[in-house]
């Protein structure tokens, strides 16, 4: 008889596991689930000297996997300022000016996460307010989305970008009426700011990124995806070498898959890397590559024209392009994952999808994982009925609905109604991974799962829910962040349900989210996370 490590009894466990959906006690040892009982105290004697844990009746999952997240962006940003906590542009100018205060600053003042959609004042930040914020200093901060930037004088003239640069963006650089930059950066036109701020050293970066893996313990996370944004080659490779190295010192307390800009095809293709390459603790993902751009940011390539804008957004990428591209990955043995948010986006994408099917031979050495499309934000009945005769996994932002709720309205409308189509997806049999988009969103599953299952803000509006019609099931909500991402990664085997053999990777919950109301879904703590059999988090 297996001694075990760890036993946790007295629970109320949802294993995900169809053999026995729940259970009251799990042993565990040497990072595996030995074994699961239905018995609140484990039966049997010989595991006498196991440390015993008892979890008085509290929920037990899987450890949450973010399938959709960018590490580096979330780790550094928790060094500026959070701007997703200004209520008003007010609030966010006193934010900035705080920072730009506090003593040991860096010159450079960033921040993230702020949404005018939701201000009184339903107005970006231009140059002019920044500079008045941070006088004489140079200032760069993100929208929520990350597909929009505002940058300060200072800053625009550090990175060199004036009127003539302006006219090579093709209006990405944003102009007043009179001819002036805004400050106004959308897409990859924020890069030309971005690369004038001083890189971080491998060795700051490493302690930044390893301090952040706490933060996810925090909230029951024990997968990543790690996506790549547009535009940002050395970043990637910097981000990259850091978890190499974290995996190599034994840091990394996280099942990590990370992915390459698709910039990076060739160079991934001619030295031989190919999608599953690694660990259980780090592997290659996918190629990111970007369709359009974001709904905030009049960015998505919509089929209908915005309603405050009247233009119908950006196409990144041809899908002539795209369908080359993901040709020659496939050749190479290399996945994609592809940005597509709007509605056309979404409609062309799923037409490159099906000829690389029809294109693809018989005799090809399958991917180690399927080609994805991420966010799916909208997208129309007949388009989700294609994509899922496809059998393509597909990532989705519950916590960035709630976001987006008085935004979508004001640029979109009644097409609002094709947004963040969780229940249309599932019914038509698409495999459905939930995840924040971080530093997007709140990074905490259980906003996630709250907003996926009422499409209500956290004060409760709009009453009912948003387009309510899309609401799905707590269990499919569950599913969505632990044995939805372990089928999609072909990992059903060994993670995503609480059964023996599989990694003991838990989270464990104050209040049991099958039972209470389900407004305090996302108030709920996490009083503890086991990852690999360790408790990372209690």
């Amino acid at each position: 008889m297996t001694q075990p490590d760890l036993i946790l009894e007295n629970a109320r466990i949802r294993t995900m596991d169809p053999a026995m959906p729940w259970a009251g006690s799990v042993a565990l040892h040497a990072g595996r689930i030995a074994s699961v009982s239905p018995d609140r105290r484990h039966p049997e004697p010989a595991f006498a000297k196991a440390r015993r844990i008892d979890l008085e009746g509290r929920l037990v999952l899987p450890g949450f996997w973010d399938s959709h997240f960018h590490y580096y962006q979330w780790a550094m940003g928790r060094q500026g300022a959070g701007l997703d906590q200004a209520r008003s542009f007010g609030q966010c100018m006193e934010l900035l000016r705080e920072l730009a205060e506090r003593p040991g600053e860096s010159y450079w003042i960033q921040g993230q996460g702020f949404n005018e959609s939701d201000w009184s004042e339903n107005r970006l930040p231009l140059r002019w307010d920044l500079d008045q914020a941070c006088p004489d200093r140079p200032v760069l901060i993100w929208r929520c989305d990350l597909h929009l930037a505002v940058a300060s004088s200072k800053a625009l003239e550090l990175a060199g970008v004036d009127e003539v640069v302006a006219d090579q963006h093709s209006g990405l650089i944003e102009r007043d009426q009179q001819g002036r930059l805004t400050g106004i950066l959308r897409e990859e036109a924020v890069n030309c700011v971005k690369r004038a701020i001083p890189e971080p050293t491998f060795a700051h970066t490493r302690e930044i990124m390893d301090r952040a893996q706490a933060g996810l313990h925090a909230l029951g996370i024990t997968g990543v995806h790690d996506v790549r944004l547009a535009g940002n080659i050395s970043e990637s490779a910097l981000t990259f070498r850091v978890w190499q190295a974290l995996r190599q010192e034994e840091r990394l307390r996280l099942r990590c898959w990370t992915s390459l800009p698709g910039e990076n095809r060739a160079a991934a293709a001619e030295i031989g890397l190919r999608t599953g390459l690694g660990d259980a603790y780090l592997r290659l993902g996918h190629l990111k590559y970007f369709m359009d751009g974001g709904m905030g940011a009049r960015t998505a390539w919509m089929l209908e024209p915005y309603l405050d804008t009247g233009n119908t957004g950006l196409c990144l990428i041809q899908p002539e392009e795209m369908l080359q591209e993901v040709l020659l990955a496939e050749e190479a043995g290399l996945a994609v994952m592809v940005h597509a948010i709007g509605d056309r986006a979404g409609h062309e994408l799923v037409g490159v999808f099906e000829e690389v099917q029809r294109r693809r031979p018989p005799s090809a050495m399958p991917l180690a994982l399927e080609h994805r499309i991420e966010h799916v934000q909208v997208l129309r009945e007949e388009d989700i009925r294609r994509l899922a005769a496809l059998n393509m996994p597909v990532t989705a932002q519950p916590p960035n609905m709630i976001l987006d709720i008085n935004m979508i309205n004001q640029c979109a409308g009644d097409v609002g109604r094709h947004a963040y189509a969780f229940r249309s997806m599932l019914d038509a049999g698409l495999c459905l991974l939930f995840s924040s988009d971080c530093p997007v969103c709140d990074p905490n599953p259980l906003v996630g799962i709250q907003a996926a299952v009422t499409r209500a803000r956290p004060d409760g509006t709009p009453e009912g829910g948003w387009h309510s019609e899309q609401k799905i099931s707590l269990d499919q909500a569950v599913a969505a962040y632990t044995s939805s991402p372990a089928r999609a990664y072909n990992l059903a085997h060994r993670h995503g349900a609480i059964k023996p053999g599989a990694a003991a990777d838990l989270v464990i919950l104050e209040r049991d989210i099958y039972t209470c109301d389900p407004a305090d879904i996302a108030a709920t703590p996490v009083v503890m996370t086991v990852f690999n059999g360790r408790i990372v988090h209690e």
